[in-house]
C-alpha cells in the first residue's frame, strides 16, 4: 500500500513539475493576444507608409515581377489578386480590423485565424522585404489558434464564451498546460537554440567581436545606434552576454519560477534596446511579445494587483453591458449544438493537430540546424538549412551595405529619389546613404545581390515616378547604384550599377 501511495505521489509531482514548465498562465495568455494584436496594428502601418510601393503594380514588384520571381506566392496570395492601390488598401483595412479585434479578444480565435490569413497573405505578395521577425510572427499566430488566448482579458470572457479547452479551476494559480501550450513554447526556445548553434559555428561571437561589428553597419542604425559609446570591452561583453542567453535560452522551459522570470525578463528588455539602436523593423516588438508566455502566475498575480481596482471595474462593466457571467465558462458540456462537434471533441482535434506541429517543428528545425539529415523527400523538396534561424550568424556582415539613387530633372537638377532632397551633380559613392525603411533595405540589398532584370526594371520606373512626385517637374532619367563599404580594417568601396533609365514625361 505505501508503495502505492509513493508511486502516485511521484506521479502527481511529476505531472505538477511538467505543468509548471509546458503549462502557461492564462493571463500571460492574454497579454500575448494585446501583444500580437499591437505588433500587427504597428507592422500594418508601417507597412502602409509604403503601400504603393511595396505592394502594387505602381510600385518596385507589380505582379507581373512576382509571378516570374515566386509562381506560387503570386498565387496564393490575396494581395495579388489585384494591383490597384484600393484593392491593397482595403485589405489593409481588414486586415486592421481583424488584428483590433485579436487584441481585444473579440471572437478571438476566428480573428486570429483571419489576421494569420491576410498576414500570410502580405508577405506573399512582397517576398523580398521580409525578415525574421515576420517569419516568426507567423508562426507565433498560427501556434497562437491553438491556445485558449481568449480566456482572460477579453470581450469573449466577458461574455463567458471563452475556454481553456478543458474544466480547469479559475484559481490564479492554474495554467492552461498540453500539446498546444507545449507548441507556442518550444517554437520560441527553438528559434534562440538554432540561432545559438549557427553563432557558435562563426569566429566573431565567440571571440567577442559580433556586436561591433554589427555597429560597423551604418546602415542598420537605430534611432541611438550611433550613440553608442566606442568602448571594444563594453562590446565584447554585449557579445558574450547575448551568446549567453541564446545558450540558456533552454532554461525557458527546463526551469520554473524566479529562474525563468529572471532569463525571460533579460531577453525581453535586450530585444527592446534593439528597438532602438538598431534598424530592425517590428522584430524586437515580436519577439518581446513571444516571451510573455513564459512568465509565471506569480507574475501575473502582481499586474493584476497593480491595476486591481481600475480592471475590476472595468471587467464588471464590461460584463454588465455585454450580458456575460462572472468567471469563465468552460465548454457546453460536451453536448452537440447544431449538428456541429462539441467544444470538447474540437479542443482534443486542436490538441492533436498541435501535437503533430510540435514534432514537425523539431524535426524540421533539427534539419535546418544540421543535428539530422533530412529525408530525401525532404531534401528534394526544400533545403531546410535556408530556412532556418540565422540572424547575424553564423557571423555579422562586414559589409556596409548602401545606395544610390539619383533623379535628374529636365532643368539639369538632381535629387535623392529615395530620400526626395538635392543632391551634388556629380555625385560621388562617398555620399551613398542608408535606407529609408527596413524594408527599403531588405527590399533593395537583395535586388542588389541577384540583380533580377524585371525587378531591376520595375525599381527603375517607380524611382521615375517617385522623384518626379518629389522634385514637382518632369524628370529626365533616373540611375541607381549599390555601394558596399568593407568595414574591416583596410577595407575597399564598391560600386555597382543597376541601370539607369529615361522616364516618360508625366
Amino acid at each position: 500500500m505505501g508503495e502505492s501511495i509513493d508511486r502516485t505521489a511521484l506521479r502527481r509531482r511529476l505531472r505538477a513539475a511538467i505543468r509548471a514548465r509546458v503549462g502557461i498562465d492564462p493571463r500571460a495568455l492574454a497579454a500575448f493576444r494585446v501583444a500580437v494584436g499591437v505588433v500587427l496594428l504597428v507592422d500594418l502601418a508601417l507597412r502602409a507608409r509604403n503601400l504603393t510601393t511595396f505592394y502594387t503594380d505602381a510600385g518596385v514588384l507589380p505582379r507581373s515581377a512576382l509571378a516570374e520571381a515566386s509562381p506560387l506566392a503570386a498565387r496564393l496570395s490575396l494581395h495579388a489578386l489585384s494591383g490597384a492601390t484600393w484593392a491593397v488598401s482595403a485589405l489593409f483595412l481588414v486586415a486592421g480590423a481583424a488584428a483590433v479585434a485579436l487584441a481585444v479578444g473579440h471572437r478571438t480565435r476566428v480573428a486570429a485565424v483571419i489576421s494569420l490569413l491576410l498576414l500570410a497573405s502580405l508577405q506573399a505578395r512582397n517576398p523580398f522585404v521580409l525578415n525574421a521577425g515576420d517569419k516568426l510572427l507567423v508562426h507565433l499566430l498560427a501556434a497562437g489558434i491553438f491556445c485558449p488566448l481568449g480566456v482572460r482579458w477579453s470581450v469573449d470572457a466577458a461574455r463567458g464564451s471563452a475556454s481553456l479547452g478543458r474544466p480547469l479551476q479559475t484559481a490564479r494559480g492554474d495554467r492552461f498546460a498540453g500539446p498546444a501550450s507545449a507548441l507556442l513554447l518550444t517554437l520560441v526556445v527553438v528559434v534562440y537554440v538554432v540561432n545559438a548553434i549557427e553563432k557558435l559555428r562563426g569566429t566573431a561571437w565567440t571571440g567577442g567581436e559580433a556586436v561591433e561589428q554589427v555597429f560597423r553597419l551604418t546602415y542598420l542604425h537605430g534611432p541611438l545606434g550611433g550613440l553608442l559609446p566606442e568602448s571594444p570591452a563594453l562590446l565584447a561583453a554585449a557579445t558574450y552576454g547575448w551568446l549567453a542567453l541564446l545558450v540558456a535560452s533552454p532554461l525557458l522551459v527546463a526551469s520554473a519560477g524566479r529562474v525563468r522570470v529572471a532569463l525571460a525578463g533579460t531577453l525581453l528588455a535586450a530585444h527592446l534596446s534593439m528597438a532602438f539602436t538598431l534598424q530592425l523593423g517590428v522584430f524586437p516588438l515580436i519577439s518581446a511579445a513571444a516571451l510573455l508566455p513564459f512568465f509565471p502566475p506569480f507574475v501575473w498575480d502582481r499586474v493584476e494587483g497593480a491595476i486591481g481596482p481600475p480592471s475590476e471595474r472595468l471587467r464588471g462593466s464590461a460584463e454588465s453591458a455585454l450580458g456575460g457571467s462572472n468567471g469563465v465558462r468552460y465548454g457546453n458540456g460536451g453536448r452537440d449544438v447544431g449538428g456541429l462537434p462539441d467544444r470538447r471533441t474540437r479542443e482534443r482535434a486542436l490538441a492533436a493537430v498541435a501535437a503533430v506541429l510540435l514534432a514537425s517543428l523539431l524535426a524540421w528545425n533539427g534539419m535546418a540546424a544540421g543535428l539530422v539529415d533530412a529525408p530525401e523527400p525532404v531534401a528534394a523538396t526544400a533545403d531546410p538549412a535556408e530556412y532556418g534561424w540565422d540572424m547575424f550568424a553564423p557571423d555579422p556582415s562586414s559589409i556596409d551595405a548602401r545606395f544610390l539613387a539619383t533623379a535628374t530633372t529636365a532643368d539639369g537638377d538632381r535629387i535623392d529619389t529615395l530620400y526626395g532632397d538635392p543632391v551634388a551633380t556629380d555625385r560621388p559613392p562617398s555620399d551613398a546613404r542608408a535606407y529609408p525603411t527596413a524594408r527599403w533595405r531588405k527590399y533593395l540589398t537583395l535586388l542588389a545581390d541577384d540583380e533580377a532584370p524585371a525587378r531591376v526594371d520595375a525599381l527603375l520606373a517607380h524611382l521615375c515616378d517617385r522623384s518626379a512626385r518629389f522634385a514637382g517637374e518632369e524628370v529626365a532619367s533616373v540611375s541607381a547604384s549599390a555601394v558596399e563599404v568593407d568595414v574591416t580594417e583596410g577595407g575597399e568601396t564598391r560600386v555597382r550599377e543597376l541601370g539607369t533609365r529615361e522616364c516618360r514625361p508625366r
